[in-house]
């Protein structure tokens, strides 16, 4: 009733191909906007900002930059983990270098050194795909896994080898480190999140997403009609692992506080794929339901029991989290191959032409 685009005039391609052409899209985006930056920091509780939306939002960035490989390019990875791995060691070798530099920006240019990482464990993608490419990403892994143990210069010989994460300030007030508050860090994480999700946004919209979107679709024929096959999908492992670089740097600078190697190992690695298969493959907002989804699922099998006056062992939870999980993955697959994302697209189309059958 509410939902509709009747009486909505186009006047130019640009309002017509804009990101939110309906003026209901608009303004839910910044209701979204508005709670995201102003209501929940005051009402929240720092429980609630350090071990549910901090995460969430982490993992999204995460689940974005493989959805950008896997999901709009085609190419599968397993070396998710790996990557983020990159940008959190780099981001604390920037920070004994530059003890004097803006954190964010450290933050943001450990994704590059994650970037190149990726590109080079890319090129295999020149020559094979599929299942083989899925394989040659998980041998990505297991050798930075090896490199987070085995080379101690990452960690700048720390005897506990293990990312002890500073004290940064900006406008005097700490960003990272024991003395950062959990809205404050909040609000950092936020604005990284939703400035890169922009960015993805106006990339898939252009000639690099189109781009991508033809080798997923057809390699063969988007090379016949002059897409340069080697330089798209190098691309494409650059920008995602940039991306997950910056979410693996975020995770221990604005989250953990701290990290080891094996924060970043297979296991990372697939459970950021199972965001990206639930959320839904090709979609930015279904990494965000994706991570959701996931990080929320245990919480909801602790707290629902104990609504009822049930105590479950945190084991038991585990366990329940492990069988639930994959029995949603593979009603997905079998179901709704589109995931979460597709749903919420099929909502909104009925919402569009309700009262009116669809």
């Amino acid at each position: 009733m509410f939902y509709r685009e009747a009486g909505q005039f186009k006047t130019s391609y640009s309002a017509d191909e804009s990101v939110f052409p309906i003026l209901q899209d608009r303004i839910g985006i910044a209701v979204i906007l508005g709670l995201a930056f102003v209501v929940i920091p005051l009402t929240a509780t720092s429980f609630t900002l350090s071990s549910v939306l901090i995460p969430v939002l982490i993992f999204s960035l995460a689940a974005i930059g493989l959805n950008l490989l896997t999901g709009y390019t085609g190419l599968l990875s397993l070396g998710t983990g790996g990557f983020m791995g990159v940008g959190a060691y780099a981001c604390y070798k920037l920070t004994s270098l530059f003890p004097n530099a803006n954190i964010i920006v450290l933050i943001l240019a450990s994704g590059f050194f994650s970037a190149g990482i990726g590109a080079v464990f890319g090129l295999p993608s020149l020559r094979i795909k599929g299942f083989y490419l899925a394989v040659a990403t998980l041998a990505s892994q297991f050798f930075l896994s090896w490199c987070f143990v085995r080379v101690p210069w990452l960690v700048n010989y720390n005897v506990s080898n293990a990312i002890e994460v500073p004290t940064r300030t900006m406008f005097d007030i700490p960003i990272t480190g024991p003395n950062a508050t959990p809205m404050t860090r909040y609000l950092v994480v936020l604005s990284i999140v939703v400035g890169m999700t922009w960015l993805a946004s106006n990339l898939l919209r252009g000639r690099i997403g189109r781009t991508w979107m033809a080798v997923r679709d057809m390699d063969i024929a988007a090379e016949l009609i002059g897409i340069r096959l080697y330089r798209t999908k190098l691309l494409a492992f650059a920008v995602s692992s940039f991306y997950c670089g910056v979410a693996g740097a975020m995770m221990v600078f604005l989250w953990l506080g701290a990290a080891e190697a094996d924060s970043f190992n297979i296991n990372q690695s697939f459970l950021i794929l199972f965001m990206v298969i639930i959320g839904g493959l090709g979609s930015l907002i279904g990494s965000f339901f994706g991570a959701a989804f996931i990080w929320g699922l245990p919480i909801v099998l602790k707290m629902l029991p104990e609504f009822f006056g049930v105590k479950i062992h945190a084991a038991t939870v585990e366990h329940l989290q492990f069988m639930t999980l994959g029995a949603l993955i593979i009603f997905f697959l079998v179901v709704e191959p589109h995931g979460l994302a597709r749903l919420w697209q099929i909502g909104k189309q009925k919402l569009r032409v309700w009262p009116f059958p669809y």
